[in-house]
Formats: C-alpha cells, sequence, structure tokens
C-alpha cells in the first residue's frame, strides 16, 4: 500500500480520546443528578411555555476553573435559589469552553491543567465530574456547546445551552443544536445583528441529519427531531447594548414576523455592559424594571458572577491564583450578586402576579 502523501500534513499526533461510553462509566449518572436535570429542564420548558411565570437566570464564572471554587459557588447559589424560588429560577453557568478570538487560554477541557499540556481526555473526565458534583447539589447547569462532539460526553447533565455569538450563523451548531435535549438560546451576532440567531432558532427547530460520534466514539449519522425550545439572547454588539425598551421592542417584532414565541433572555454581560462587570447590575435592574412596566418576552436573564469581583491573568506559578476569581471575561463578586438577586426578587413578586393575571 503506497505511503500516504497527501493528508494530516499539519497534524503533529492523533492521541487516544475516550469515548462517551468509557468516560461516562467512570463518572455514572447518579439518581440525583438526573432528578436535577429533569426537573430545571421541565421547570426551563414550562417558563418558555409560559405555564410557569417565573423569569430564570443563567448566573455563574465566566468560565470554570477551579473545581473547588466552583462547588463553593454553587452551594452558596443554591441557597439562594431556594431563597428566591418564588419568582425565579437559577441555573448555574458552567461554562468549560471559550472561544478565543486570537489566542489563549481555551478552557478547562482543553487544558485542565492550564500549563499547555492540552490533556483533552482528563479535561473531560474532569468537567463530567464537576457538573456531576453541581447537579448533586439539586442545582441545574447550563453551558456553551462550542465542540459538537462534547455533548455526547456531558450532556446528560446539562439543563440548558447557549449558542454563542461568534457560532450562532454556523451550520455545524445549528444542527447540533436541533438534537440537544435542552433549550437553547441563541446570541445575536456579535455586530448586533439579530437575524443571525432567529435563522437559527427556525434552523434548530427542523430535523437535521449531520456527522458525529455515537457512545463508542464510533462515527455516526446522527438524525435530529428538531429543537422547538430555541429563543433569543440578546447580548448587544456594535458598540452599543440591546436591552433597552426599543431593542427588546423590535426583537419581538422580528420574531413575531418570523413566527416564533416571543421569548427573550438578556444577556447583562458582553457588550451591553460593555465589558464592565460594576454595569451588570444596572442593566438587571432595568430589565426588572421593564417587567415591572409590563414586558411579557423577557424569560431569562444571565449574569456573569463569581466569588470574588474582577479577573486575574493567569500565573506561571499557579500557586499564586486568587481563589474564586475569574481568569477570563471579569465579574461581579458573590455579594453584588446576590444583592442583585434579591432587589429582583422583591419586584418580581409582585409583577409576576400581574403578568400571570394579564395572560
Amino acid at each position: 500500500m503506497p505511503v500516504a502523501k497527501t493528508e494530516n500534513l499539519n497534524i503533529a499526533a492523533l492521541d487516544h480520546m475516550p469515548s462517551p461510553e468509557e468516560i461516562k462509566a467512570r463518572v455514572p449518572l447518579t439518581e440525583r443528578a438526573a432528578d436535577t436535570v429533569l426537573a430545571g429542564r421541565r421547570a426551563l420548558a414550562d417558563i418558555l411555555d409560559r405555564k410557569d411565570n417565573r423569569i430564570f437566570v443563567v448566573v455563574g464564572p465566566c468560565s470554570i476553573h477551579d473545581p473547588v471554587a466552583g462547588v463553593d459557588y454553587a452551594r452558596r447559589l443554591k441557597a439562594l435559589a431556594d431563597e428566591v424560588s418564588e419568582t425565579m429560577l437559577l441555573v448555574m453557568r458552567v461554562y468549560f469552553e471559550k472561544p478565543r478570538t486570537s489566542t489563549g487560554w481555551k478552557g478547562y477541557i482543553n487544558d485542565p491543567y492550564m500549563d499547555d499540556s492540552f490533556r483533552i481526555d482528563e479535561g473531560m473526565e474532569k468537567a463530567r465530574r464537576f457538573l456531576m458534583d453541581i447537579n448533586e447539589t439539586g442545582l441545574p447547569a447550563a453551558t456553551e456547546a462550542l465542540d459538537p462532539i462534547a455533548p455526547q460526553y456531558y450532556g446528560d447533565l446539562i439543563s440548558w445551552t447557549a449558542i454563542g455569538a461568534r457560532t450562532s450563523e454556523s451550520q455545524t451548531h445549528r444542527e447540533m443544536s436541533s438534537g440537544l435535549s435542552t433549550p437553547v438560546g441563541f446570541k445575536n451576532a456579535t455586530d448586533g445583528d439579530l437575524d443571525v440567531a432567529i435563522n437559527a432558532i427556525v434552523s434548530a427547530s427542523h430535523p437535521h441529519s449531520f456527522l458525529g460520534i455515537n457512545g463508542k466514539g464510533q462515527s455516526a449519522i446522527l438524525r435530529t427531531r428538531g429543537n422547538r425550545y430555541g429563543h433569543v439572547v440578546l447580548r448587544g454588539g456594535a458598540g452599543r447594548p440591546n436591552y433597552d425598551t426599543v431593542s427588546i421592542s423590535l426583537a419581538e417584532q422580528a420574531l413575531a414576523k418570523a413566527k416564533l414565541p416571543q421569548n427573550i433572555v438578556v444577556d447583562c454581560s458582553h457588550a451591553n455592559s460593555w465589558k464592565k462587570p460594576e454595569l451588570q447590575p444596572l442593566v438587571m435592574k432595568d430589565v426588572i424594571h421593564q417587567i415591572r412596566e409590563g414586558n411579557r418576552s423577557v424569560v431569562g436573564l444571565m449574569i456573569e458572577s463569581f466569588i470574588e469581583a474582577g479577573n486575574q491573568s493567569i500565573p506561571s506559578d499557579l500557586s499564586q491564583l486568587k481563589y474564586g476569581c475569574s481568569v477570563t471575561d471579569a465579574c461581579v463578586g458573590w455579594d453584588t450578586t446576590a444583592d442583585m438577586i434579591r432587589k429582583a426578587h422583591n419586584v418580581l413578586r409582585e409583577a409576576l402576579q400581574g403578568r400571570s393575571r394579564a395572560e
């Protein structure tokens, strides 16, 4: 057989990756975790179907890098979730994959030891174990789907999925979303274009067939049913926010024109706060005020939050990392997070009763 001279010319190595079944056998789904996932998905679906008049809030670190601090945060968030459960469903933001504009740390799965060793095989198992710990607390988890193969490894532990601003236009991610078991929020493009997200919702609602892997890690043709729980996430763009009443009204009109449910989630971070975490409380306050004034389309919010405010660079000596502080985008600290959510809860207790009566 002739030596191949036309393929893998830029591939340095092809290392073994355990199959999804192998990783799941090492970290099997527990009954407690499964109950949390299913309850979270049902509650989210009910909110999107307007059977539940609460607001859901996806809140947590920009990215996970320290599982100890992550679980510490989750326990705090679970106590707060129980406190405000009358008005809000809190879902922990658990992001393992970080799309980079050029270079930088790509996340806990890609480089779990933060030393450019890129032990993806170990990162995947660690990520699954972390999700198990979060769901064991009774707190549902949300993530961003970036790698189309990754959901086979831990999708059974996710209650809500985001498709980011850079990937909402991607056919691969629209196809993948059509087969995900969770509701999916599609972000508007980085230039602020909302049509990208709306087209993604329409596409993902239809069946698709595409290449992927099965539980054994073998190549497979995945044939999906379509996902009817796609919705828009407004995150700002093109140097301006889009959570104001005019922007939300325009989003409502665009959804109506596409014959889609008027379900809108507002991301308090990213361009909506000019990536300044101290502005996130103002964004949330404004959106909650819109709900109090009669808005019926906003069903959710997103907050980037961790134990400590701000962010930090990754030092060469990892022992110098500040505990509970983001290594990617800057976050609001825990005290601010709790204050934001409690203030919203107090306003929503009355506002959501009116919303329910009006519908």
